[in-house]
């Protein structure tokens, strides 16, 4: 069998995962917030921890990076979204994964570097 190294096509990719951080390519959040292949997005006018984002919190996010998967990166531990949050996400037909953020910066990095639409949100405590 032949093995080929396939390099990412471009895009933002996760470096490396912290406690209280995540670095990407030329970036380190130090704040929750959610990553595509080709942007990263942040309100202020959202709770800090996206386990407590509204539904309105979440249309944005959706409206602004227009996922078919969203990948929950919920801290250092895997929580998982509030059901009504869930059922709204696969109402519309997005997939959603609940992971730690680790598990989330791998599955991004793979889904990405296959062109997949998909969107991590990662969940930083703050210092």
């Amino acid at each position: 069998m032949s093995l080929q190294q396939q390099l990412p096509q471009g895009g933002l990719r996760v470096r490396w995962v912290d406690s209280d951080r995540v670095r990407l390519d030329e970036q380190e959040w130090r704040h929750s917030f959610a990553l595509s292949a080709e942007r990263t997005w942040a309100s202020n006018e959202t709770p800090s921890a996206p386990i407590d984002w509204t539904w309105p919190d979440w249309q944005a996010l959706i409206d602004a990076l227009k996922p078919q998967i969203v990948l929950f990166g919920s801290g250092e531990t895997q929580r998982f979204l509030p059901p009504s949050i869930l059922a709204q996400l696969m109402q519309r037909g997005i997939g959603v994964e609940c992971m730690d953020n680790h598990a989330a910066a791998r599955t991004f990095n793979l889904l990405a570097d296959e062109s997949r639409p998909v969107v991590a949100v990662f969940s930083i405590k703050a210092p």
